[in-house]
């Protein structure tokens, strides 16, 4: 079957299935993205070939728009601006510091290993693969055995990475554009940047706080019921992206400040904004790695090189973990604990949209090869940091009671 419809059929019947067992499979190291892509794999002409969908249909890219939406709306919406001035060491150097970093030593390693790519297409593939996804270790950010300000820091690095990552990749794409469509000179470059950079996050900064105050009153007084509370992240969400594209302004980035922004200051109703967007954004997500095993797998697998290889590896070992040593010189951390943060930087739902929105954009032909890099790599930290962050979570677990550093988390906090 080619009809993309089919997707949603198939995703719906798996959140259901997995819905289930749930909660048995939070003790398991089998998890939900990792379900997904391999039943993805499975459907698709790989396996058993049931289904067979284009990379760029309509409705992947419809999915794909609205889930990233939601997903930066969503991650911004859970940092506490005061809370994270306050916390802000580990946060801070992993994302002014190692995220800068982490994007430089992709960029370089893929200029040595990829001699015949464009250059702005090596850094594109570097942008996209620079943000983290705490979701895919979530027995790591979830584990009271691991200090709080580990977790947290791992947790607010992942949530505001891929909007920091945002504006870059913009630039990337419009310069990719500009030679696809032989748009020049410096007229081009200050209206995109005025446009994208500049008029997407003030749109979103206004829907944001003067969207969330109108709910905070009129919850207050009583006009709003609880469900129309959940139901308005969804609508700000979409508003704030819908605005700054009417404006010619970047819709993403205008979401994401719309969620930075919110102005929402009554803790239950905040509350109940962010539960139902991340409930929602989760659905989206494990539709888009069902795609990633559905689609992008059997349509990028062919390309899969020694270079991909070796570039997928790199990228989810050294691109990550030096930098992250790097950033944390001075923080007084142990070397097991910058090695624990390091690993657990899983490339996932931010560098899947991503790769779908440049396919969206700039379309897939003669990027073949960069998306496949991205794929492979997404689809090995999928498993490997599925597999390992339960056993991993516990030895360091033990790590930490047996060295004290519990305690003096504690203390530092």
């Amino acid at each position: 079957m080619d009809h993309p419809a089919i997707i949603l059929i198939l995703g719906a019947v798996l959140i259901f299935c997995y819905g289930l067992v749930s909660r048995l499979a939070e003790r398991s190291p089998i998890t939900a993205p990792m379900v997904f892509v391999a039943i993805g794999i499975l459907a698709s002409p790989l396996g058993i070939g049931i289904i067979s969908v284009k990379v760029d249909a309509a409705l992947v890219q419809i999915i794909a728009g609205i889930t990233l939406v939601l997903v930066l709306f969503v991650d911004a919406s859970t940092i506490s601006v005061p809370s994270l001035i306050r916390e802000r060491r580990l946060p801070m150097r992993l994302l002014l510091i190692g995220l800068p970093l982490t994007m430089l030593f992709g960029a370089l390693a893929g200029f040595l290993i990829f001699q015949d790519m464009p250059i702005w297409v090596v850094l594109l593939m570097a942008l996209i693969l620079s943000p983290t996804d705490a979701a895919l270790g979530q027995a790591v950010v979830t584990n009271p055995a691991i200090p709080e300000r580990i977790r947290r820091a791992i947790n607010v690095e992942s949530g505001l990475n891929d909007g920091m990552a945002l504006p870059p990749i913009l630039v990337c794409i419009a310069a990719l554009s500009e030679a696809a469509t032989g748009d020049t000179g410096t007229h081009y470059w200050i209206n995109f940047t005025l446009k994208q950079l500049i008029l997407g996050p003030i749109a979103g900064v206004l829907v944001g706080w003067f969207g969330g105050l109108l709910v905070d009153k009129a919850s207050r007084a009583g006009w709003m019921n609880e469900t129309y509370q959940r139901l308005s992240s969804v609508s700000l969400a979409v508003i704030a992206y819908a605005s700054a594209e009417a404006m010619h302004g970047n819709g993403f980035m205008a979401a994401f400040f719309s969620g930075l922004a919110l102005g929402t200051r009554t803790p239950a109703v905040r509350e109940r904004i962010h539960e139902f967007a991340e409930a929602e954004g989760q659905q989206l997500a494990l539709f888009i790695f069902l795609m990633l095993g559905l689609i992008m797998v059997p349509v990028t697998m062919q390309y899969w090189d020694i270079r991909a290889w070796m570039y997928a590896i790199l990228s989810l070992t050294v691109i990550r973990m030096i930098p992250v040593a790097l950033s944390l010189i001075g923080s007084k951390l142990d070397w097991g604990t910058v090695c624990f943060i390091g690993w657990f930087g899983p490339r996932g739902i931010a560098s899947i949209l991503y790769l779908l929105i440049v396919v969206g954009r700039i379309g897939k032909s003669g990027y073949e090869y960069m998306l496949s890099v991205i794929a492979l790599t997404v689809l090995l930290s999928v498993f490997l940091h599925g597999i390992s962050a339960v056993p991993l979570a516990h030895i360091y677990g033990r790590y930490v009671s047996k060295h004290g550093l519990m305690a003096k988390d504690k203390t530092a906090a």
